[in-house]
């Protein structure tokens, strides 16, 4: 006998969500390599919300660190779990300073050309240096101060 209601159908956000969840679980060790792998593809092949909910019904919704009251309990005189640190070597500081490495690389280069070639002699190139330069330290010393800012 079939069941009497269909299965909603699902959508790739749905999948992608369930894919993101199962990344999270992977990365947390509670699924091996191989399991990920197949859990993975079974939410790839997912038509409906049941067949998805089948691939994680096993794990937890919610990280059990996460849930306060958990028998964790901070360090003395911590307030909560540190905030994320940033260092020179993050994305967010390294992209910003290889642009401006680049461009200003770029400008003497055009200018020590100029001035072989044709005698032009005046560093107008320091225009984007400096200005830019100084700005670029301003802030990543404020993006490197604001987790201690934060707190």
């Amino acid at each position: 006998m079939s069941d009497p209601v269909p299965s909603i159908r699902t959508s790739d956000s749905e999948r992608d969500r369930v894919a993101q969840l199962l990344q999270e679980h992977f990365a947390q060790g509670r699924l091996d390599h191989e399991e990920f792998t197949d859990r993975l593809s079974r939410t790839y092949k997912a038509r409906t919300v049941d067949e998805l909910e089948l691939v994680t019904q096993d794990l937890p919704e919610r990280d059990l660190a996460d849930i306060q009251g958990a028998g964790v309990q901070p360090a003395q005189g911590e307030d909560g779990p540190p905030g994320p640190q940033l260092t020179m070597r993050d994305p967010a500081l390294m992209v910003p300073w290889a642009l401006y490495g680049g461009v200003n690389v770029l400008c003497f280069v055009i200018w020590l050309i100029l001035f072989l070639t044709a005698g032009h002699g005046y560093p107008w190139f320091l225009w984007v240096l400096g200005p830019w330069g100084i700005l670029m330290g301003l802030v990543t010393l404020g993006v490197l101060a604001a987790p201690r800012i934060l707190r």
